[in-house]
């Protein structure tokens, strides 16, 4: 009997063995394709998920749940289970809640896989080779339009504007990182040669194609930057470099000119004539959110009540105020519609808690600080949960 049990022991090792390269390397996939394709980088999770969970130790599990940092996305989820208790949405809506707060729970299974893989950065790296390739297909498309899928902006081939310069942004602050790293140690081609990569990927998100929320964002992670590798005098004259680029590519780019000064147009005609403008949509469902929340602000409406309670709100109102969402384009709004005050500290605990996670030196710490607060500030202006 204590054979069978050894041998059976030895088949799981063995089994665990085998796969735990697997799953590195579907973990790697998925990073690949997620600037290309959401439907690859889905199938990619799900082939991840499979090859990963046979591997997951039960002891290894519950440790990771145990943190703060694989706790706080669990609780987010199970008060989104409770919180069909006291909602009034349809049940398609509760279950699509259900389902966005359930994505969570992948940060505690790679919080395991990682502990015990060297590959860790060949997650970052291939994310970085393939946002590379995707920069050079944009700029090839945006100085040749013709060439470009049909449909598309010039310059955005695959997804959208929104998504592709988040991508850029993240990999502007890794290069930059790596480019110092390189100058300091005295490796003075690779310095400036990882520096130029970086600034096509900066002039792309400049010239080409940008969300405002990503130039939001950019400001933030500059002074991070500054303050993750700089003293303070040094600080003082990359600040002073920075803004002298921004002002330097503010007067060379007509695009980036109109999309942020098309912001003040676009508040001014939803002001003025009620009119469905980007910007105009979201102070209506940010003004409205508001409300909502008030009306329940220890815990919400419940899980899935967005689109429920925007429908109550807009009853008998006419053009931009008639608008009915599940999503308020703001994070903290998602969250606190549903969950009111209690949600909304679950959330914002967790982000606190994913920044500590990276406290220290050395790139991963840089860069996993930054992809936390750059989620952060993107959630002034959009519900990132709710993406993909």
């Amino acid at each position: 009997m204590s054979g069978a049990v050894r041998s059976t022991l030895i088949d799981r090792l063995s089994e665990r063995a085998r796969l735990a390269p697997l799953a590195d390397g579907l973990a790697i996939a998925a990073a690949v394709t997620l600037p290309w394709s959401v439907t690859a980088a889905s199938i990619a999770i799900v082939l991840w998920l499979l090859a990963v969970l046979p591997t997951l130790h039960w002891t290894e599990l519950r440790r990771s749940f145990s943190i703060p940092a694989g706790a706080l996305p669990a609780l987010l989820l199970l008060l989104a289970i409770v919180g069909v208790t006291w909602s009034q949405a349809s049940p398609s809506d509760q279950f699509g809640s259900i389902k966005i707060f359930a994505r969570l729970l992948i940060i505690a299974v790679l919080f395991v896989q990682f502990q015990r893989s060297e590959r860790g950065l060949w997650v970052v790296g291939g994310f970085l080779a393939s946002c590379t390739l995707l920069l050079v297909a944009s700029w090839l498309f945006w100085l040749f339009p013709s060439l470009g899928p049909i449909g598309k902006p010039p310059g955005v081939p695959v997804r959208d504007y929104i998504v592709q310069s988040g991508e850029f942004l993240i990999c502007v602050f890794a290069l930059a990182h790596l480019s110092l790293d390189a100058w300091r140690r005295g490796r003075r081609p690779q310095a400036l040669a990882l520096g130029l990569l970086a600034l096509l990927f900066l002039a792309n998100i400049g010239y080409v194609a940008s969300g405002r929320s990503t130039l939001v964002a950019m400001v933030v992670l500059v002074l991070l930057f500054v303050f993750q590798r700089f003293g303070w005098k040094q600080a003082v004259g990359a600040v002073a470099l920075a803004t002298a680029v921004a002002a330097l590519t503010w007067m060379s780019s007509p695009y980036l000119r109109t999309r942020v000064l098309n912001v003040v147009q676009e508040v001014h005609d939803y002001r003025t004539k009620s009119a469905g403008t980007s910007s105009g949509y979201r102070l209506e469902f940010w003004t409205r959110s508001i409300v909502v929340v008030s009306q329940a602000p220890i815990l919400g409406h419940g899980t899935g009540s967005q689109r429920e309670q925007f429908q109550r709100v807009a009853a008998g109102n006419e053009r931009i105020a008639a608008a009915v969402t599940d999503n308020p384009h703001n994070q903290t709004l998602f969250v606190a519609v549903q969950f009111g005050g209690l949600g909304t500290v679950l959330l914002y605990a967790m982000w606190l808690a994913h920044m500590l996670l990276f406290r220290g030196d050395g790139l991963v710490a840089w860069v996993g600080v930054a992809v936390v607060v750059q989620n952060i500030v993107a959630g002034l202006f959009n519900a990132s949960l709710v993406e993909f």
